[in-house]
């Protein structure tokens, strides 16, 4: 942080050097003036970072790994990939779901828990965040979203999660126990990685550092823009096909590039074109924002033209390319519910109502809380699916859409996105609907491990119930 605020600074005296070093410092030679300014920029960035530092912290202690088994009695058991067990117990052993049955025998050395009429959910995951690399959107000091550059695929999210950062507890104590996060930025903006939320480091909350490309799709308009200088009928697609044409170049590049490494094993190792090779050879897939029509049917074709995994990013109007997508096996990852229509034309409801559109028409998607809080947004991730239940999605699906579906999209639903035997332990015990806003998070394992549910919220709370207590007569 203190090296953005410092080239910030640093950036803004180098644009008005001529002018500085002419008027204000004649006496002054140029690598003088440059050399102070510098070690200005540097001490005054130290000082902003230093007086950021309490807001950009979390001082919450990880949870210790499992070291006795953990049995969970009566609880109503949602285990999303089958059916709801109304009253059933729930063994977890060594980080991992070991038995799940209407009775589990109590052995010596068990942690017991009765759930008695509570709800017991599988750690919810949303499919798309900058949680960990953005801490208050307001300071540029605190966002470390972007790099340099408009084709980055060699940049990798999870190793930029910051674990103390104060909006992984606030999602934590909603549920959200899994994430993916998201670089941005250009064309290729990097890899996006699934994220668990709760670890000392990056490496320990790594559940799978590579699991897609980020690229931000270019936007055909659909009307040509006259007057007032505005392209004319066709400039548009032009433009944004020559935005495309870098990314066509880099499919082509890494293609040669394989062949060439394995014609020449000690060929020397370009760290761009690397990163780009599980892509080529479809073991990671790309996900494109692309929201309009012409963005969905142009990403659709750029996959097949080049035999690439695809995952749509955005889909405001998937439903109008449901046989395309259908067709292609292309999965959408809904940007959230909570968002304006995108279209003068769209309905008001079309954005509460996509999700069971894309149900209907039989394309696999799940709901993400992306939308104009980023981070801080996270902990409404069941909130998107509750509404999209309100404009005609089944309840059992939009509990699905924020747990195994994303699982399965990201390809992670072997270790996490239900409640099943050999899965990671990421369990949420509820003392309600956990789609319903009056229900509370109880207790939350990830992997086994009890995580801690206080957070910057219930720190404020307890703070201010403090003061109206003290003020009572």
């Amino acid at each position: 942080m203190t090296t953005s605020l410092s080239f910030d600074s640093f950036a803004f005296v180098l644009r008005l050097s001529n002018r500085a070093f002419a008027q204000v410092l004649p006496a002054m030679n140029r690598n003088q003036f440059f050399h102070y300014a510098l070690r200005l920029c540097l001490i005054g960035g130290g000082i902003a970072s230093a007086n950021l530092q309490p807001s950009l912290g979390s001082d919450q202690i990880p949870g210790a790994p499992q070291k006795a088994p953990i049995l969970i009695r009566n609880a109503i058991v949602h285990t999303v990939s089958k059916e709801t067990l109304p009253k059933a117990c729930l063994l977890i052993k060594e980080g991992k779901i070991a038995e799940i049955a209407a009775d589990i025998a109590q052995a010596e050395g068990y942690e017991v828990i009765d759930a008695e009429g509570m709800h017991l959910y599988p750690g919810l995951i949303d499919s798309y965040s900058n949680l960990g690399l953005v801490e208050i959107d307001s300071i540029r000091a605190s966002i470390d979203t972007t790099e340099t550059g408009t084709i980055n695929p060699n940049v990798r999210a999870a190793v930029a999660v910051n674990p103390d950062s104060e909006a992984i507890p606030v999602a934590r104590a909603n549920g959200i126990l899994t994430a993916l996060v998201a670089p941005t930025g250009g064309l290729v903006a990097g890899r996006a990685s699934v994220m668990n939320l709760d670890g000392w480091t990056w490496e320990d909350m790594t559940i799978q550092a590579d699991s897609a490309m980020i690229v931000a799709w270019p936007n055909w308009s659909t009307r040509a823009r006259r007057g007032r200088g505005g392209p004319g009928a066709g400039e548009g697609d032009t433009a944004a096909s020559d935005r495309l044409a870098p990314l066509h170049a880099m499919i082509r590049e890494t293609k040669a590039y394989a062949a060439a490494k394995q014609a020449d094993p000690n060929l020397e190792t370009d760290l761009r074109l690397e990163a780009m090779l599980p892509v080529v050879d479809g073991k990671m897939p790309i996900m494109v924002s692309a929201n309009s029509i012409k963005q969905i049917q142009t990403a659709v074709a750029f996959s097949k033209l080049h035999a690439l995994k695809l995952i749509v990013f955005g889909g405001a109007d998937a439903v109008h390319c449901a046989d395309l997508l259908r067709e292609a096996k292309v999965p959408v990852v809904v940007a959230s519910v909570y968002r304006l229509p995108t279209r003068r034309d769209a309905g008001y409801d079309s954005a509460y109502a996509l999700p069971a559109q894309l149900k209907a028409a039989g394309i696999p998607f799940c709901i993400a809380s992306e939308g104009r809080f980023g981070a801080s947004g996270l902990r409404n991730l069941p909130y998107n699916a509750a509404t999209a239940i309100g404009f005609g999605l089944n309840a059992d699906e939009a509990l699905r859409a924020i747990t195994l579906s994303p699982a399965e999209i990201l390809g992670i639903a072997d270790r996490v996105g239900s409640l099943d035997i050999g899965k990671d332990a990421n369990i949420v015990l509820c003392d309600g609907d956990i789609l319903d806003v009056p229900t509370h998070v109880q207790r939350a394992w990830i992997a086994g491990k009890a995580v801690d549910l206080t957070s910057k919220h219930t720190d404020l709370y307890d703070k201010y119930k403090t003061k109206y207590e003290q003020r009572k007569p």
